[in-house]
């Protein structure tokens, strides 16, 4: 893998010790690489990171996706907007507005801002998962063991690519993560303190119908993390148990395998999500995040299986583990391929920890690229690896490190 190609992506204030939550994202298309930032600002570029055309918004950009006629951008941002562009020039085809199906911030804190979680494409069609919640010290005692006091709004919303809408799926629950192929919508949903009680709803891509749900059976706390389409089944990475599962169509459990399930380290009983997870042919790859203590929230004690990214065979048996450094806010996905990005370790600091891991399904391990930032986002397509570093800076450091910045490498 040769040296990044970098761009400036202009001004952010560094990340801190603790992870601030998505505000940037990053996309591989076949003729250009588009970044989305912090301050709503869409930009592409061509492989050679000659820039294209830019855009400017309202929210940070946080999830991105394309079709062969349009780039669509999601925020998180007072509206919520979805906003699509001309993916060779750039204009603007059409917005939806999020906060007026799931509401408007009660505060003017970041986190409870309406938040696209996620966009997916079909090729034909796209699908944005929005969601914003509400807390409050009431609810907080009311709902402490019911998704931490936490009240959510959501919607899945079908879109044709001229912007018109052509279903929405309403719950009360937290969606996290989107897979979609011609005939179904997954949805992950992480908290269910409401009357959704499902961690996973497939949906038919043509009404919005759910044709299938299931659930890890952990009700008040966490659900599912991450889910993949492969075939007629579905992989989940289940925040529930810290196990990952292949189900059938219908939603039966074909194989279910521990990934970080809590372990006594040093005294102590610790765990670690797995938060990613991406399937095809050939098997499957789950990504673990930090460790976290059963009892409370800070802990010495290390999961030996935290950001741990695992190979899985079609039947569910393990080919390999391998670290992935710091925390992964999310993977980029290409066939057999996946790109881990690497942020800070939170609890360790660690700024070796910082970079880009690119994995195969079967093989594992393919290259590690490092970088003084944290890496936020990741995205690659036939070879051709792109990710965004932000600058961070230590609670226990004076020092910033890194630069905020498009870069790509490639695998030839």
């Amino acid at each position: 893998m040769r040296s990044p190609r970098t761009a400036r992506l202009g001004d952010v204030d560094p990340a801190g010790s603790r992870h601030l939550g998505r505000r940037s994202a990053v996309l591989v298309g076949d003729e250009r690489v588009v970044a989305g930032t912090a301050d709503g600002t869409v930009v592409a570029f061509d492989h050679g990171l000659t820039e294209q055309w830019r855009a400017d918004g309202e929210g940070c950009v946080v999830s991105l996706a394309a079709t062969a006629e349009c780039l669509v951008a999601g925020e998180r941002g007072v509206s919520g907007a979805v906003r699509a562009y001309d993916a060779a020039t750039g204009a603007e085809r059409w917005r939806y507005e999020a906060a007026e199906d799931v509401g408007t911030a009660d505060r003017e804190t970041r986190f409870l801002l309406p938040f696209v979680a996620d966009i997916e494409t079909d090729g034909d069609r796209i699908y944005a998962a929005v969601r914003r919640y509400e807390r409050s010290g009431e609810q907080q005692e009311s709902a402490a063991s019911a998704g931490g006091g936490r009240r959510f709004e959501s919607v899945v919303a079908a879109f044709d690519t001229d912007g018109t809408i052509r279903w929405r799926y309403r719950a009360d629950a937290s969606p996290i993560s989107l897979a979609a192929d011609a005939d179904r919508v997954a949805v992950a949903y992480n908290r269910c303190p409401g009357d959704h009680q499902h961690g996973l709803v497939v949906l038919d891509a043509e009404s919005g119908t759910p044709t299938t749900t299931w659930d890890p059976g952990t009700d008040g706390g966490r659900r599912v993390g991450d889910v993949a389409l492969h075939g007629d089944g579905v992989v989940v990475a289940s925040h529930g148990d810290f196990c990952g599962y292949r189900l059938d169509e219908t939603g039966v459990e074909q194989w279910r395998l521990p990934l970080a399930t809590p372990e006594l380290v040093a005294g102590e009983r610790v765990y670690a999500y797995p938060n990613h997870v991406h399937a095809d042919a050939c098997g499957a790859v789950f990504v673990t995040g930090n460790t976290y203590p059963e009892e409370g929230r800070e802990t010495d004690a290390r999961h030996p299986q935290e950001n741990t990214a695992v190979g899985v065979t079609p039947g569910g048996e393990v080919r390999w583990r391998t670290g992935v450094g710091g925390f992964a806010s999310g993977v980029g996905t290409d066939g057999d391929s996946v790109a881990v990005p690497g942020a800070q370790h939170f609890r360790s600091r660690t700024p070796e920890s910082h970079g880009l891991t690119v994995l195969g399904i079967e093989g594992g391990q393919r290259r590690t690229v490092g970088s003084d930032g944290v890496v936020t986002a990741a995205s690659l397509a036939d070879g051709v690896v792109a990710s965004i570093e932000e600058p961070v800076t230590y609670h226990d450091e004076e020092r910033v490190r890194g630069t905020y910045r498009l870069r790509i490498v490639t695998e030839n």
